[in-house]
């Protein structure tokens, strides 16, 4: 058996990242679902990797699809430490913001240091934001917007009206980015989500 085997670098890593599944999004607000940071993120990865692909065929892009998924796979990772901050609390005002913030890049650290040190400059590249371009940061937020809104539809559709406000706020959001591959996302694939499974079926044959 070789030495790598018989003293592998081991590591809490993979065990916190597993616990992604405990922390709840959209705390403080009525949930007819709930929904984790891990099923989110899956979800972001999905959508970021479209809006990549949409702009590369579309809009003379040239990014990394694949790259652009795994970055947003873990693009809330830092949550297993520091938990899911409600957006009012969060965003209440500059200096809470910018405190976040600097919370959020202790964390990513933290995480980053518990990877096996053989890995730990490749997570580190999927993990802390300074190594993400700014057109790649820009995609997984645009994405994570996005999916923040298909939950907005799917709490109204469910008769939740928690959640009006929230989807007001969030459409102006991705309204003011100006940015064709998300407008064509929200144009092309959006609507769907607001119809019933034998409608989107139905409509499919």
């Amino acid at each position: 058996m070789s030495e790598t085997l018989e003293n592998p670098d081991k590591s809490h890593f993979f065990a916190h990242l597993a616990r992604m599944k405990l922390i709840n999004r959209w705390p403080l607000m009525r949930n007819i679902n709930t929904e984790n940071i891990q099923e989110h993120s899956l979800q972001v990865a999905m959508v970021a990797h479209a809006l990549a692909m949409i702009k590369n065929k579309y809009f003379e892009g040239n990014l990394d699809p694949y790259k652009i998924a795994t970055i947003a796979m873990f693009h809330d990772v830092s949550e297993v430490l520091t938990g899911d901050l409600p957006t009012p609390v969060k965003y209440y005002n500059p200096a809470i913001q910018q405190e976040y913030k600097k919370i959020e890049q202790i964390a990513e650290e933290k995480l980053i240091d518990m990877a096996p040190e053989a890995f730990k400059q490749d997570y580190a590249a999927l993990i802390d934001h300074r190594f993400h371009s700014e057109e790649e940061a820009f995609i997984v937020k645009a994405a994570d917007v996005i999916c923040a809104y298909l939950k907005t539809l799917e709490e109204l559709y469910a008769g939740n009206k928690e959640f009006q406000l929230a989807k007001k706020r969030l459409d102006k959001i991705l309204k003011e980015y100006h940015s064709e591959e998300v407008d064509y996302f929200m144009k092309a694939y959006v609507p769907s989500f607001s119809l019933s499974l034998d409608e989107i079926t139905l409509e499919d044959h």
